[in-house]
């Protein structure tokens, strides 16, 4: 038997899976801890935790699931990683962690991005960089420079989570191009490191690690990884990327046009572009996706909405009647018409929202008629609000030359309610499909990639369980459109 072992390295969470490379099935996963795990927030917008954590995280769930299946350590042929976006890493000579790492949803470094943008340029960072530098890694970097010179003096490497956890298991600092995007480190006009950037917050080019393919052998376990975790030494790395990049190759979206969604607390749309271009107003952010080269442009487009989940959630806690379940909800809601009966939602009250210029507007009810309108029209202009959204996003990504055919989600969260997801396929025109998949199991399929158990990515997800195709129904379509429209004039009058 070949098993190929994937991580994902989350905020609340790190989660492991073993799968069985001929047939592609999962056979064993676990996650630690059980709980939540700790962030530290010593000041207001501050976000750090410690990478020992992780791999101590790590090590407990490599131990359940090699139990659970009862595999060898010595039929382990790859390992992927797949880790939360934008975090920093920051060790000396000797690999040693100088301080907690800051995360994806620490927001001090704002300030240090915007006067980047501002001070070279907003023409010259989003030619190159595809993004404001924004809150992203290198400015997180900046902060530390500025705040802790003693700490910064002793930096030998930087590091994003993923290439973290890869040093704790071969003993070797490397990244990719896909990773040094996200931190906005990456020059996609020069194919090469940001000097201009690196010049601007005046960090030295060492401080970056040696760049390798996403899909390569990038170490192999040591002894000592070896003994902590219970494998066999000498099992390839061969495969690392961020949480949504990955995501969207654990949905096999690869290619211009095809998207991958989630719909959990917050929302993200994230398109594949076949060609190097920006939204002018930044409200999308563009990284090197999984498979992108320098011979093929493969972007990821990301588009995260804050108020998805959590606004229908918060339907459930106060609008709905007490004790119904998610499902008993979704009925309730389905006795309203397509459009709520003119009743719109902007779902906009999970803090400010990058899709709107980091704008905290705030959710907002429109059209509510009191001599009309039920519990049945809130419950499903909430859900259309959301897709209405997301429908927002594509449309930016449509401006930047994306011509969406297919959207792949995983069967969770809001994508469990067919009022959403009859609505996204009616508003957008996409034909919806759902998998029975996670983050760590593509991490695992990326591994058996980078060593070429599996030649290319139809190969690795020719397996993929297909539960659900949700096509647009052609009768309804207008009245998703004349919705939607309500819904946009709502928008604009923000």
């Amino acid at each position: 038997m070949k098993y190929l072992l994937g991580y994902d390295i989350g905020s609340s969470s790190v989660k492991a899976s073993l799968v069985d490379a001929e047939s592609g099935k999962c056979i064993a996963s676990d996650f630690y801890p059980k709980t939540e795990a700790e962030i530290i927030a010593a000041r207001p917008g501050w976000a750090e935790q410690r990478p020992e954590m992780w791999w101590n995280n790590l090590r407990e769930a490599t131990a359940s699931i090699m139990q659970k299946s009862g595999a060898k350590n010595d039929e382990i042929a790859a390992i992927g990683i797949s880790y939360q976006m934008h975090g920093l890493v920051c060790v000396d000579k000797d690999g040693n962690v100088l301080r907690p790492a800051i995360i994806w949803c620490d927001s001090r470094a704002v300030p240090y991005g915007e006067k980047a943008f501002q001070t070279l340029g907003e023409e010259k960072c989003l030619s190159h960089l595809l993004n404001s530098p924004g809150n992203f890694t290198a400015s997180k970097l900046a902060w530390v420079k500025e705040n802790e010179p003693e700490i910064y003096a002793k930096i030998d490497k930087i590091m994003l989570p993923g290439d973290y956890i890869a040093m704790k298991l071969t003993g070797e600092i490397c990244t990719t191009v896909s990773g040094l995007s996200e931190g906005m480190f990456w020059d996609f006009r020069n194919n090469e490191v940001a000097g201009f950037l690196m010049d601007y917050y005046g960090f030295d080019r060492s401080l970056i690690p040696a760049v390798r393919p996403t899909f390569s052998e990038q170490g192999r376990v040591t002894a000592q990884a070896a003994c902590e975790l219970g494998l066999k030494e000498g099992i390839p790395v061969a495969y690392r990327a961020g949480d949504q990049p990955n995501n969207a190759l654990s949905l096999n979206v690869f290619n211009p046009g095809e998207i991958a969604s989630t719909a959990g607390t917050s929302g993200v749309v994230y398109g594949v572009n076949g060609t190097v271009n920006y939204d002018p107003k930044s409200r999308v952010n563009t990284f090197a996706h999984v498979n992108h080269t320098a011979d093929q442009t493969r972007l990821g487009v990301l588009l995260c909405i804050n108020g998805t989940g959590i606004l229908n959630s918060w339907m459930k806690r106060t609008v709905a009647p007490e004790g119904i379940s998610y499902a008993d909800m979704n009925n309730v809601a389905a006795q309203a018409p397509i459009g709520a009966g003119g009743v719109s939602v902007l779902p906009f009250g999970n803090g400010a929202e990058r899709m709107l210029q980091n704008r905290e507007t705030g959710c907002s009810v429109h059209g509510v008629n009191f001599n009309l309108h039920t519990r049945s029209h809130l419950l499903r202009a909430a859900q259309e609000g959301i897709v209405f959204s997301f429908k927002y996003g594509i449309d930016i990504m449509k401006e930047m030359g994306m011509n969406v055919e297919k959207i792949h989600a995983g069967h969770a969260n809001m994508f469990l309610s067919p009022i959403f997801r009859e609505t996204l396929a009616g508003v957008t025109g996409a034909v919806i499909e759902l998998y029975d998949t996670d983050g760590s199991v593509g991490a695992a399929k990326g591994a058996g990639m980078g060593i070429g158990i599996y030649k290319n990515n139809e190969e690795a997800f020719a397996t993929l369980d297909k539960l659900a195709i949700i096509e647009p129904k052609e009768t309804d379509r207008s009245a998703y459109q004349e919705a939607y429209g309500r819904w946009l004039d709502c928008m604009n009058r923000l």
